[in-house]
């Protein structure tokens, strides 16, 4: 009988919704002026709820994957940072990835004189998180 590993079905199931999230931000947002967002209430919740939970849930993913392998992180940020080491990421990459935590915070706390810029790092680094699932994806279907 095969081993039962809760993190890597958390694991798969949180890789489908941040691909599936991350396809909507693009066709849906990504284009969007900062106008557009500030003069439009709908479309800021929108965004901001997108990006939030896709922050949220790669934060999530990469807690289980630590936790899996017994490695400790002390925040969202040295989580990210620790889960992109681990995928083999090199140094700048882990800390943009781990600087993708304060704008989940931004986004989650409702820093208002900062979501629109949480909203633009983001845009900016969501090849590096489309690379960091597709590292994570890979590892788990070889496991």
């Amino acid at each position: 009988m095969p081993e039962f590993r809760y993190a890597r079905g958390r694991i798969i199931e949180s890789i489908r919704f941040i691909s599936e999230e991350m396809k909507e931000f693009h066709e849906e947002y990504s284009q969007k002026t900062r106008n557009e967002y500030q003069s439009d209430r709908k479309l800021q919740k929108l965004m901001d709820r997108t990006v939030e939970n896709i922050l949220t849930a790669l934060v999530e993913v990469s807690g289980a994957f630590l936790t899996e392998r017994g490695i400790a992180a002390e925040s969202y940020a040295d989580a990210l940072e620790k889960f992109a080491h681990e995928l083999g990421l090199n140094s700048a990459e882990q800390q943009d990835l781990a600087a993708l935590a304060a704008q989940r915070n931004r986004l989650a706390h409702r820093y208002l004189n900062f979501r629109w810029q949480a909203i633009q790092d983001f845009s900016r680094k969501s090849p590096l998180i489309t690379k960091t699932i597709s590292l994570l994806l890979k590892r788990e279907e070889e496991q």
